[in-house]
């Protein structure tokens, strides 16, 4: 069954000792996410879709980095592929967590970042979240670079580098210097 629910950003696999580990997995590379053991059993049958509507990268330029806001033209809604798992803690509680997939960036990223979250297309959705246990090998061609023509981005306001401005300042495209 399919649900709608929220989730702690940095996957906590099941069998970690230690929660901390969270926060160093935000993301998991395509590429070597069917290897990683951190991964594997999420991988063939704990799949979700992470919602957005845009996010940011940072360019690094003379002037220092430079926030980029990166969207689906029309501003379109979207998918990341993304896993998730349950940990437990010794006192018994349940914590849910997820890790976005990433991979190699398509030609509109390439110049802004070496990486870039999968972004699943209607189609691959589907196929993602199937209720079936995967093999990994038939999941990996779904984790590709979203097609650059149907994306857009621009720089924005540092103010995206506080989590407390939460202000439509924050996607507004900066004006031409």
């Amino acid at each position: 069954t399919r649900r709608l629910d929220t989730f702690r950003w940095g996957l906590i696999p099941a069998w970690a000792k230690d929660p901390a580990i969270g926060s160093r997995m935000i993301n998991a590379r395509a590429e070597t996410v069917a290897q990683k053991p951190s991964f594997k059993r999420p991988l063939r049958r704990q799949r979700c879709l992470v919602l957005a509507d845009g996010f940011y990268e940072w360019q690094k330029t003379p002037q220092g980095k430079i926030p980029v806001y990166i969207h689906l033209e029309a501003h379109r809604p979207f998918a990341f592929a993304g896993l998730w798992d349950r940990w437990v803690s010794a006192e018994g509680e349940a914590l849910y967590t997820c890790t976005i997939l990433t991979t190699r960036p398509n030609d509109l990223l390439a110049p802004i970042h070496n990486r870039m979250p999968v972004i699943l297309t209607p189609e691959a959705v589907e196929a993602w979240l199937s209720p079936v246990e995967q093999a990994p090998q038939s999941l990996l061609p779904l984790l590709r670079p979203y097609p650059a023509e149907a994306m857009t981005c621009y720089p924005v306001s540092r103010l995206v580098n506080s989590p407390a401005n939460d202000l439509p300042d924050c996607i507004r495209p900066l004006p031409a210097a």
